[in-house]
């Protein structure tokens, strides 16, 4: 994690995995069915679609010092297949800033995805409260992720 002005934080994570990337892409532009395995994402609806572009509708929520904390936006996402990305920004929701990159980078047996988030909170969100919520989560994501993957891997295989 990174601490820049203002309350920004830029953090990433990254996964090195034997699934073969074509299966990542698929699960991460299955953006109908995000909150059926990411934790805390309590809905992800595909509002529209034009090219490579999208726009996706998020709601999240969690706990947070015991008190349920609930955050919306509306993304803009932008697929590169052929890099390997999903660019993502914020159009509008609870954050200043809220912005970052999927990417998917094929290795000799498997490949590595990465994820990285901008993210500054809206004015009276105490930033440092949800530091490790942040990291904790964008963890949690990329394991989920990749768990997804390995269910459509073994369900693939079974049919």
């Amino acid at each position: 994690m990174e601490r820049m002005p203002m309350g920004v934080r830029r953090l990433a994570v990254q996964l090195r995995s034997s699934i073969a990337e074509e299966v990542f892409w698929d699960v991460l532009t299955d953006y109908e069915k995000l909150s059926s395995f990411i934790p805390n994402l309590s809905s992800s609806e595909l509002v529209q679609r034009v090219d490579n572009t999208v726009q996706l509708r998020q709601v999240g929520s969690q706990q947070l010092l015991g008190l349920r904390f609930s955050a919306q936006v509306l993304l803009e996402l932008t697929e590169c297949r052929t890099e390997g990305e999903l660019r993502f920004h914020m159009l509008k929701g609870d954050f200043r800033r809220f912005e970052g990159t999927w990417s998917i980078t094929p290795l000799p047996e498997g490949c590595s995805l990465v994820y990285e988030l901008t993210v500054q909170g809206c004015i009276g969100m105490p930033i440092a409260l949800i530091e490790e919520r942040l990291r904790d989560d964008l963890t949690s994501n990329l394991r989920s992720v990749e768990q997804e993957a390995i269910r459509r891997c073994q369900a693939s295989k079974a049919s």
